[in-house]
Formats: structure tokens, C-alpha cells, sequence
């Protein structure tokens, strides 16, 4: 879709939108959002009627509310994930008001698999290239992050509480994906 060439070293801004929610839909709010997935297009009409033009801004991609999970990974996140194989750093990064799908998007639900976002799928991605290309005289280290950044406050939402607190103790385990790949904070890593 996006006619980038695979190896293609850039920041890219790609912009989702959430469908509306169920409450949003009850009480007959209107839709004031037009992705236009062809130009790369955000167009925000105003809600009030007023009569102003729409503003339109202009990203790498848009994503409707009607895309799919897989389809969105496959076309951002995929190749990122690719390079970090290869050697290089990678950083994808979700960033919105609350409310907005960032969590859907990033994390997803486990069941049905479709639903899956975007952390999940990097790890299957990366432990089937382990699994590809491991060997017996072959050992790979993965260390991952994953940093909420909330009113000035960071945290590594991979590290258990307990250890987020400086309590010692904890297993700092977090299962990112089905199988038995499991990740450990830093203190286990």
C-alpha cells in the first residue's frame, strides 16, 4: 500500500482511527473524523455545524476505522521488527489522549488471534526468526521495553510491580504471546 521500499531508513507518522464507541454511537454523536486512506489524509470536519471548512492533515499512512489488525502490522510495524533482526534499533510509538485505541492497537486481545496488536505480533515475529534460525551452537539474548510515559512519569510496564516499586523478590515475568517464550524484567534478564 504504501509503495515504500522495504529497507527504507525513516521516521514514518502513521495515524489510526478508532471506530466509534458504543456510547459515542448511543447518544447519537457524529462522526467528525474522514481518513482518506489513499492521500494519506486526515480530515477533521467541525461537529457544531458552524459552516467552517474541513481541516486536513497529511501523514505517511492513515488507518480508518474499519482496518485490521494485521493488515496495520504487516504494512508498519513488520518491517521495523525486520531491521531490529538485522542489527538495527527500532522504535514504534503510540501516542494520543486517553481514549483514543492506543492500547487496542499496541496490545489488542490474545482470543480471537485476529484481534492481536502489535507487541504480540513482534514477539511471534521474532521468536520465529529465533526458532528459524537457531541451532544448537546458537543462543540469542532478546531484551525488549515497553515504557508508559504518563504525566512526566515513565514506567516499564515489563517489570511486575513489585519490582517498579524497588520491592525485591519479584518475578518481574510477563507472558507477551502464546507459547512458552516468557520475558523477564531487567533484574531476570
Amino acid at each position: 500500500m504504501s509503495g515504500l521500499p522495504k529497507k527504507e531508513e525513516c521516521v514514518r507518522v502513521v495515524v489510526r482511527c478508532r471506530p466509534m464507541s458504543r456510547k459515542e454511537t448511543e447518544d447519537n454523536r457524529q462522526k467528525v473524523v474522514e481518513m482518506d486512506k489513499h492521500r494519506g489524509c486526515v480530515i477533521l470536519h467541525n461537529a457544531g455545524g458552524s459552516g467552517e471548512p474541513p481541516k486536513t492533515f497529511t501523514f505517511d499512512q492513515v488507518y480508518d476505522d474499519t482496518s485490521q489488525q494485521e493488515v496495520l502490522y504487516q504494512e508498519t510495524a513488520a518491517r521495523i521488527v525486520d531491521s531490529v533482526l538485522e542489527g538495527f534499533n527500532g522504535t514504534i510509538f503510540a501516542y494520543g489522549q486517553t481514549g483514543t485505541g492506543k492500547t487496542f492497537t499496541m496490545e489488542g486481545v490474545n482470543d480471537p488471534p485476529e484481534l492481536r496488536g502489535i507487541i504480540p505480533r513482534s514477539f511471534a515475529q521474532v521468536f520465529e526468526m529465533i526458532a528459524a534460525r537457531g541451532g544448537e551452537n546458537t543462543e540469542f539474548l532478546v531484551r525488549a521495553s515497553y515504557l508508559e510515559i504518563y504525566n512526566e512519569d515513565v514506567r516499564d510496564l515489563l517489570q511486575a510491580d513489585d519490582q517498579q516499586a524497588g520491592a525485591q523478590g519479584g518475578s518481574g515475568e510477563r507472558r507477551l504471546c502464546e507459547g512458552s517464550h516468557v520475558l523477564r524484567g531487567q533484574d531476570g534478564a
